[in-house]
């Protein structure tokens, strides 16, 4: 009769060399995924111990993600991209004036900010990196000058393809501002002015707004001026309208660029840590015009899942991003927002919200490129397209934005009455 001792150790040695097979067999099994592997429901448990670009698949998906992958048909191109790198003026005002900068924890506001990123090297142990992240954003903009573009809001219900409409979508940035010999353009305590106005169809072609940020504190809240067309007035909003939602599409002001407010103004920005995800760094607008007012106009859209639920044809790459959960003011509409910052370049890939009852309302996607400014040869690193689908409501609005950045804009130009000559 074998010794007990000798039993366990022989059984534990057995049990030992069998999970080092198994886990051999799986490092064997396991592959370098080649460009143009498409994740999918189909094939989703077969590679998630697959690498792209040396980072397993399962570490790159959030859980929603997953969960889209799994029950809403989301697909997703894998593709390597260059690195996104900074125009070197940026590069030069960040390094300039980074140390300014300077963040109050007891305010929660920055003071010393003149261009560039306010804060580059964050910390993830720092007790404010969640804010500062959200700063670097905010202030940060890899857009550092003027944005004119022409943007298409393709909505889907569950019956399919619902309607287009295309407005413009024209930003001043007053301050930060890089390559022409001064930071500011006009007024220092403005930070942007902002007019969306649509251009079409017919029944809603003119109505927008008209948006004065200001750079003083979250107690001051941003003027809106709105162009009712049936009155054929221009009326004064309410200063909470930054959370209000865009006239029949699923987004709120706060969604735009996926958070779209001053970082003060909700109650705290949690670092949650840093990961690895898949998102698009060379999003590339294309657009049939013959095909104009209907959803052939966009190729990108993939119609071929199961409205509402259609996604873009993306290629994603690996991007390591900070996860920060900002928690809104009580009247806001959501009790919190996800966001996934790039953490070498201020960019919100994707960004998701939740109801009061904390059950996930909706997903936001942006897709970001390239472009270079028209006056003054900047390189600019911004959303070319993306998604809001709203799981609530079982709806969806996918934007496309071609157009151009930095078109010489004149501070004199943005006026709540310039809502009235785009009519």
């Amino acid at each position: 009769m074998q010794h007990p001792f000798k039993q366990s150790v022989t059984c534990r040695l057995t049990t030992l060399a069998g999970a080092c097979l198994i886990a051999v067999s799986a490092s064997a099994l396991a592959a370098e995924l080649p460009d143009g592997t498409v994740i999918s429901k189909a094939n989703l448990d077969q590679i998630k111990n697959d690498t792209f670009l040396g980072h397993t698949i399962a570490s790159l998906l959030t859980e929603k993600v997953e969960w889209q992958i799994r029950n809403t048909g989301l697909k997703m191109p894998l593709g390597k991209a260059k690195e996104p790198v900074f125009d070197p003026r940026y590069a030069e005002a960040t390094k300039k004036y980074s140390e300014q900068a300077k963040f109050d924890p007891k305010t929660r506001e920055v003071t010393g900010w003149v261009a560039g990123l306010p804060f580059p090297d964050i910390s993830e142990s720092d007790p404010d990196a969640g804010e500062k992240v959200m700063w670097n954003f905010y202030y940060g903009s890899p857009y550092p000058r003027d944005m004119h573009k022409d943007v298409y809001f393709v909505t889907i219900n569950s019956s399919g393809y619902e309607a287009t409409q295309h407005y413009i979508f024209d930003r001043l940035f007053n301050k930060g501002r890089l390559g022409e010999g001064k930071t500011v353009l006009g007024d220092p305590e403005v930070l942007t002015k902002t007019m969306l106005v649509a251009v079409e169809p017919q029944d809603i072609k003119g109505t927008g707004t008209f948006t004065v940020r200001y750079d003083i504190s979250a107690s001051k809240l941003e003027d809106q001026f709105a162009y009712i067309k049936s009155a054929r007035r221009i009326r004064r909003l309410t200063g909470n309208a930054w959370m209000d939602p865009v006239g029949g599409l699923d987004f709120l002001n706060d969604d735009i660029y996926a958070y779209n407010a001053r970082p003060s103004q909700y109650k705290q920005n949690k670092l949650i840590g840093k990961r690895w995800i898949l998102a698009d760094v060379d999003y590339k607008v294309t657009q049939n015009a013959a095909k104009a007012g209907t959803l052939a106009e966009w190729p990108i859209i993939d119609s071929s899942g199961t409205a509402p639920f259609w996604y873009q044809k993306m290629t994603y790459t690996p991007r390591e991003v900070w996860v920060v959960e900002g928690t809104p003011p009580s009247e806001h509409p959501y009790s919190k927002k996800i966001v996934y910052v790039d953490t070498k370049v201020p960019a919100v890939y994707m960004a998701e919200t939740y109801d009061k009852k904390g059950d996930l309302w909706r997903y936001i996607e942006y897709g970001y490129g390239w472009s270079t400014g028209q006056t003054s040869g900047i390189n600019y690193y911004t959303p070319g397209g993306g998604e809001f689908i709203d799981f609530k409501a079982k709806h969806e609005t996918q934007f496309i934005a071609p157009g151009i950045v930095d078109h010489g804009a004149k501070w004199g130009q943005y006026t709540p009455e310039a809502l009235e000559a785009l009519q």
